[in-house]
């Protein structure tokens, strides 16, 4: 596992070296003496990167929300023709994993979400690589050039490109409030307005039953990383629980809960049953 976490973590760097030489801001890695991305040091593996500057998104208002569609949809430009030999492929989520049993609710929810996005038939959609977690905190404006840049590329993920655009969409609050980060990305990104129109919703839905089944696991395990206490990982489970239900009797423009901001990139570090992979092992 530890050489193919470090395979997926230089993967994720060499996207940002990508986007560095595209013109976007993203935190390269400055590579080693011997040209390394990054090193393994005891149980963990090791990557210096630049800085961007400036100062973290947090799309509240619509300027920022414009920022973030128009960013993203360069970034997949951007990232359009890359090599994708040694991605993690979408999907990752079991409908049948243990920990699903945690909540009565949990395995219906997920398992009607994956049905959704089977109907919208994500094989038909424009796949590319992604940057998987596009959260506001990882867009950086920089005031002094009005450039805006989008930082933690840890991983090296293919899927649909719409799985990005609905993470966005997420994290701002749903669909009622996104409509011109929407607009933005359409604007400048390579996906059709009659893909986003097909398929934005269930992949919406999806987003968050990745959330739930990533929070099912913490919670199972007592994962505390990055939290005060299981009450952050209590809180990410009724965000997915309320938004999921709301989703699942078609009222998926408006979405009430915010998500638990410590869901981030771990979302999909969670331990999975795949085709890919031996049943409880972590992708990474």
């Amino acid at each position: 596992m530890a050489a193919e976490a470090g395979s997926q973590f230089a993967g994720g760097l060499q996207l940002a070296q990508r986007l560095e030489q595209a013109g976007i801001p993203a935190g390269a890695p400055l590579p080693t003496t011997s040209g390394q991305l990054a090193v393994e040091l005891a149980d963990c593996w090791l990557a210096v990167l630049a800085w961007v500057p400036g100062h973290p998104l947090t799309g509240h208002n619509p300027a920022e929300r414009w920022l973030i569609g128009t960013t993203l949809a360069q970034v997949h430009r951007a990232l359009t023709g890359c090599e994708t030999a040694g991605a993690q492929r979408f999907h990752w989520v079991d409908p049948e994993a243990g920990f699903l049993s945690l909540r009565p609710w949990l395995r219906p929810a997920i398992t009607a979400a994956l049905t959704a996005l089977d109907a919208a038939d994500p094989a038909t959609m424009s796949w590319g690589l992604l940057h998987a977690d596009p959260a506001p905190e990882a867009f950086r404006l920089d005031p002094a050039t009005g450039q805006c840049g989008i930082i933690d590329w840890s991983y090296f993920l293919h899927g649909p490109l719409l799985y990005d655009l609905a993470s966005a969409v997420m994290y701002v609050g749903g669909l009622a409030h996104a409509g011109n980060l929407i607009e933005a990305y359409l604007k400048r990104g390579p996906l059709a307005r009659s893909e986003v129109d097909h398929g934005l919703a269930a992949m919406l839905r999806f987003r968050w039953a990745v959330q739930a089944n990533y929070f099912a696991w913490r919670t199972a395990d007592n994962d505390l990383t990055g939290i005060s206490g299981p009450d952050e990982n209590e809180k990410g489970l009724e965000d997915a629980r309320r938004s999921l239900t709301f989703l699942s009797v078609g009222v998926w423009a408006t979405v009430l809960a915010a998500p638990c901001r410590s869901c981030r990139a771990d979302e999909i570090r969670a331990p999975v049953t795949s085709s890919l992979r031996p049943a409880g092992t972590s992708p990474w």
